[in-house]
């Protein structure tokens, strides 16, 4: 005999109507039927899965988690503004102090803690301090550090403003130390760093303050040498005031000199506090024009009588008006620098410690619970979906229309593989 000619194509136009005829209703009491009929194969499925889920429960690696709460420090007004007003020539600088610390607030200061705590500076002082690589069983220190932020939350609340931290650790003892130890080394880490506006200006008025002292000895070391060389004069009163006032503002005109520079790195020459500043400087200097008079060096000499006064008379009272100014301008930054030390020591501790980490008495991880009773609950619908498919699967097979497309498809695929 020949080979056997196949006709796919005829085949497909007299059963396409067979195709795609309606199979047999599938209702819901003929499911729930098919369950009880299925119930030992179901119940089997969902045993042994509930059986693996228990044993994976059991063999995941249990983990405590340890909380602290901080409170950190609010951010008030400087006591400086209050005592603005019983240091009278101090209002220059007592502006810029303002400045100086208000220019650098933060919108939520919350967020600045809570960075500073998960530093790489406190993450690699305390993986050191707890030897976690070895505990991690990490060769890298980067890859320490990386397990350690795995197992690290910090936050800080929006409502209360409180801030959160929790460390997670397979020894729940470890989990506590890890969690109080964030919070000693954050300590030793602001110890440096001048974090709050009091600190701020503690730290910039002590630079000043600093600088200043050593002006002032050099203006005494000179002051003393022209006094050996051309005695000790007797000024009149007028000439002291003279002297004493041109030092006075002298001190005020680069107070606010700095004042201005320091807001033009953040203001627009239209900004209208910059412009008040503007006309407070012009203001300052010419009162300092009228008593020392005019000149590019404003105050460098006195409008004094100089037909009366020698050349080693003018020597010494530029000496003296020197020695004067640095003493103002040494006054104004020793009183700002104590206002800023009041201020700092108002605020108190950087951060304080609401609640303490202790060991805790319950795992966080696994939730075993919650493992087991997923399992079962996906499981159970496995099995149901599985019994259903079968059984579908099983009626479908008998129908005539679905044995003709069986034949359709094996016929197909031999067609295709002689084609081949």
């Amino acid at each position: 005999m020949g080979p056997v000619e196949i006709q796919t194509e005829p085949i497909v136009d007299e059963e396409k109507t067979e195709l795609f005829r309606s199979e047999p209703d599938f209702s819901l009491l003929d499911i729930v039927v098919l369950f009880l009929q299925e119930r030992r194969f179901i119940l089997k499925f969902v045993g042994v899965a509930t059986a693996l889920a228990v044993l994976t429960a059991l063999l995941l690696p249990v983990r405590y988690e340890a909380k602290v709460v901080l409170l950190p420090p609010a951010q008030s007004s400087s006591v400086g503004s209050s005592l603005m007003g019983q240091l009278g020539n101090l209002g220059a600088l007592g502006s810029l102090a303002t400045l100086a610390g208000g220019s650098l607030g933060l919108k939520n200061p919350s967020d600045m803690y809570v960075s500073l705590l998960t530093s790489r500076t406190v993450e690699d002082a305390l993986i050191n301090r707890f030897d976690l690589m070895k505990e991690y069983h990490q060769k890298r220190m980067s890859d320490t550090r990386k397990v350690l932020e795995r197992r690290t939350t910090a936050g800080a609340g929006a409502k209360d403003g409180l801030i959160r931290l929790s460390v997670e650790d397979g020894n729940p003892d470890r989990a506590a130390a890890l969690a109080n130890g964030y919070v000693e080394e954050f300590r030793k880490l602001s110890a440096s760093l001048a974090i709050t506006e009091a600190a701020r200006r503690r730290l910039f008025f002590e630079q000043q303050v600093e600088e200043s002292k050593q002006k002032l000895a050099a203006a005494e070391d000179a002051m003393a040498k022209t006094q050996q060389s051309t005695g000790v004069l007797q000024i009149d009163s007028q000439a002291r005031a003279l002297i004493e006032s041109a030092a006075v503002l002298r001190a005020q005109v680069m107070a606010k000199q700095v004042q201005i520079e320091a807001m033009r790195s953040f203001a627009t020459d239209d900004n209208p506090n910059l412009i008040l500043a503007k006309q407070e400087l012009a203001a300052l200097q010419s009162q300092l024009e009228h008593i020392a008079g005019s000149g590019k060096d404003t105050g460098s000499d006195i409008n004094l009588s100089k037909g009366r006064v020698t050349q080693e008379g003018m020597e010494y009272i530029r000496r003296y008006r020197e020695l004067k100014y640095q003493e103002t301008v040494f006054e104004l930054l020793s009183k700002e620098f104590e206002i800023a030390k009041l201020d700092e020591a108002r605020e108190g501790s950087i951060i304080q410690v609401v609640d303490t980490a202790v060991p805790p008495d319950k795992k966080s991880f696994p939730p075993r619970t919650l493992i087991v009773l997923v399992m079962v609950f996906f499981s159970f619908f496995v099995a149901c979906l599985w019994v259903i498919m079968r059984q579908r699967f099983s009626l479908a097979s008998h129908m005539p229309e679905n044995r003709q497309r069986m034949r359709l498809i094996r016929e197909l695929w031999a067609a295709k593989s002689n084609k081949t």
